[in-house]
């Protein structure tokens, strides 16, 4: 696997990996990741193609998708019994 990239963000961090003829874009916030798989034959430009993909309603969902994740954790730590 070989990093290609890595974008900005104020909310979680995002890496863009390559491995096996797939584009590998994970986003990570703290303890939790979330990864996607993408054929590179999908994207039209690459990289640059992927960038446009990552927009900002993406990334709002990415971090909704980030609170119910933790949200859930927390809801299940909270039923284990010590």
């Amino acid at each position: 696997m070989r990093t290609v990239a890595e974008l900005p963000h104020p909310d979680f961090k995002i890496t863009i990996f390559t491995m096996n003829q797939k584009f590998i874009v994970k986003f990570e916030q703290g303890t939790l990741e979330q990864v996607y798989k993408i054929a590179e034959s999908d994207i039209t430009g690459g990289v640059d193609g992927l960038f446009q993909l990552i927009d900002a309603e993406f990334s709002k969902s990415v971090a909704a998708r980030f609170d119910e994740m933790r949200r859930s954790f927390i809801d299940t730590y909270n039923r284990y019994e010590y």
